[in-house]
């Protein structure tokens, strides 16, 4: 496997059993990729803009997992601003097999292995 990215995960708090999938999923060993989650794992304090837009510059790219609770969430809508004013390239990918919101330019993709490597191999 070649070297491991950094990327950092952008999700909805209500989605947050989800983001623990995903990194769950990078560890075993039939997964086909592997990253650095640097998805703000505590709750935000009145500095979390800064801390977030340091993880972010500091990633390869971002995964965006989308459900119908993104629609609210403004922590995630500024999360995906960040990414795009850092130039980082953002990959959406649903987070439930039954939610297909949709963001504005965040292009989405199922949650599959092949779909969360090609991104990150990509990166």
């Amino acid at each position: 496997m070649a070297d491991s990215k950094v990327v950092f995960i952008a999700f909805a708090i209500e989605d947050e059993r989800q983001r623990d999938f995903l990194k769950g999923q990078s560890l075993h060993a039939r997964a086909p990729f592997d990253f650095i989650d640097m998805s703000v794992k505590e709750p935000y304090d009145s500095g979390w803009k800064d801390k977030v837009r340091t993880r972010i510059r500091r990633s390869h790219g971002v995964i965006v997992l989308v459900s119908e609770n993104s629609l609210s969430s403004t922590g995630q809508q500024w999360e995906i601003q960040c990414a795009r004013d850092e130039g980082k390239p953002i990959r959406g990918i649903w987070a439930y097999t039954d939610d297909r919101t949709t963001l504005p330019r965040v292009t989405t993709y199922t949650w599959s292995d092949k779909n969360v490597s090609d991104f990150i191999d990509a990166l």
